[in-house]
């Protein structure tokens, strides 16, 4: 897999016939690993490790319904009271990060109106705050620490 910008950790990977898996503690179970799964797991590690996130509070392929479609966001995250804060979507390594990544993002935030999105390829990360009265987004630098996400 490959390296990317991201804390390195001990991950649990498995061969299945001929398929290999990483385990999602969130999840509690193997998936198959791709490498957009390489990111997310990294990722959410990162969530956890680096920005303070509590793990009980993320939800990897959180099903939502988008025009009466059932979608998936590769990971939401909520504060205590359960109401999702931010959306992250994961692109594969050598996948840039493009208007239509972000298009597509946006329109899983028309359902769930999150105050923070990022999109990661591992390599990139993008994170924005969600300004609905100007209906805009606006650029960090870092991600934030999960308490000032929720305050």
């Amino acid at each position: 897999m490959h390296n990317l910008n991201l804390p390195s950790f001990n991950t649990k990977i498995r061969k299945k016939g001929e398929v290999l898996e990483i385990f999602d503690p969130l999840r509690k179970k193997y998936v198959m690993l791709t490498p957009e799964e390489w990111v997310r797991q990294h990722f959410v590690h990162y969530l956890i490790s680096e920005k303070q996130f509590p793990a009980s509070l993320i939800a990897n392929e959180a099903g939502i319904k988008l025009n009466s479609l059932s979608r998936r966001c590769d990971t939401v995250v909520y504060n205590r009271q359960l109401t999702p804060v931010m959306i992250v979507e994961y692109k594969r390594p050598d996948i840039s990060i493009t208007q239509e990544v972000f298009d597509q993002i946006t329109r899983y935030n028309s359902v769930l109106k999150v105050p923070y999105i990022i999109v990661s390829n591992g390599l990139k990360h993008h994170c924005c705050r969600m300004d609905y009265q100007q209906q805009s987004y606006h650029y960090l630098t870092e991600v934030p620490l999960y308490r000032q996400i929720v305050q």
